[in-house]
């Protein structure tokens, strides 16, 4: 083994291990990172909810971007970020703090509501259920007739080219597409000495035609696949449109339990229903969880400090999936007289307990409407 292979494999290994070792790695790191944290405050054109984000920096970096998509809608996109100390002169109104399950304990739960930091998305197929079974009848008779009009297959790949290929036409043209400069993915090295060698990628083919893929970890020892990266061909929206997604996950699905893996991990996203993912997955049924790596150890603490329309229609609009002492994960929809739950965001899936409904007016009593004074708290 190269010493680069050995380097990337460390590195696959800190990212994305669950063994006691890593984990403990991890613990050592945030106990050392835990009195630098980055801070960062970001700001709209009109100055309207600004939002501070605390934590280390990779959380921080996976948190942020998330609120500020979802505020754009309302609000319009960040202009610009300062740092905490930048803005010591102007409290945040949407506090935000990354950091671990033992600190988040010692925060203030008044105006507050905890969060797990990521979700895990895990199908299990076990149980004779089939995986067609487990969407809609809607979905299934959608999916049967496009498959025969489209003549979609699945293909698995192993060659070097069919890397290439998937890494450049798929997979990073996608993720630009989806997420611009906040884009995220596994390193190429690592994602073919890690992933492709020893794991699956899968094509699904449209009239002969490659139009999406996945490129899948092979766990044996659990009997799991793991599905890493994914993307659709030069990143072309309309294949989403089309149905290529679900059907190369039903594909997927089908293929795993054909070769007896008894778990397939769809990977993680933020814990929001407004997330698109999560509502996209949802519709699969997988079961919900904190991840088994670093970040099942990781939380986010939420805090309004400032009460306006903004606010509340981010909160209202984006319901927030809670974590409480004894782990149990809960939607939590926020509505006030004017604003009604957003419950089309359906959240009903194995692993979330029923949701709470919560009144904003009761929520923010005592949040102050003009913004606060220099007295910075937990910031």
């Amino acid at each position: 083994m190269t010493l680069s292979a050995l380097w990337d494999g460390l590195g696959y290994r800190w990212r994305n291990g669950d063994g006691r070792v890593v984990l403990g790695a991890h613990r050592a790191v945030d106990a050392l990172r835990g009195g630098h944290p980055t801070g960062l405050v970001s700001h709209t054109a009109e100055g309207e909810l600004t939002i501070g984000c605390q934590g280390p920096a990779e959380s921080v970096g996976l948190t942020l971007p998330f609120l500020e998509e979802r505020r754009a809608v309302h609000v319009g996109p960040a202009v610009r970020r300062t740092t905490a100390a930048e803005g010591r002169a102007d409290t945040p109104d949407l506090l935000v703090i990354a950091c671990t399950a033992a600190k988040a304990r010692r925060l203030p739960s008044h105006r507050a509501l905890l969060l797990p930091l990521r979700l895990s998305l895990q199908v299990p197929l076990g149980g004779g259920t089939p995986p067609l079974a487990r969407v809609s009848a809607k979905d299934r008779g959608y999916y049967r007739r496009q498959r025969t009009r489209r003549s979609w297959t699945l293909e698995r790949a192993t060659s070097t080219a069919d890397f290439d290929f998937f890494y450049d036409r798929m997979h990073r043209p996608t993720m630009a597409h989806r997420h611009g400069a906040a884009a995220r993915s596994e390193p190429r090295r690592s994602a073919y000495s890690c992933i492709f060698r020893g794991g699956a990628l899968l094509f699904l083919r449209e009239s002969g035609t490659r139009v999406a893929g996945m490129l899948c970890k092979w766990e044996p020892a659990r009997r799991k696949l793991v599905i890493r990266l994914a993307g659709v061909l030069d990143g072309d929206t309309a294949h989403y449109r089309s149905g290529v997604s679900m059907a190369l996950y039903i594909e997927v699905l089908d293929w795993a339990a054909r070769h007896r893996a008894e778990i397939v991990d769809l990977g993680g996203c933020e814990p929001f229903l407004s997330k698109g993912t999560f509502q996209f997955k949802r519709k699969i049924h997988p079961e919900v969880s904190l991840p088994a790596n670093h970040w099942g150890g990781q939380r986010v603490w939420l805090r309004a400090r400032r009460d306006s329309a903004p606010l509340r229609d981010f909160l209202v609009s984006n319901p927030p999936v809670s974590i409480d002492g004894r782990g149990l994960l809960r939607p939590v929809y926020f509505h006030d007289h004017d604003r009604p739950p957003r419950t089309e965001l359906r959240w009903r899936t194995p692993g979330l307990a029923e949701p709470l409904f919560v009144d904003l007016d009761q929520f923010l009593a005592g949040t102050p409407h003009a913004r606060p004074t220099r007295r910075r708290e937990y910031w």
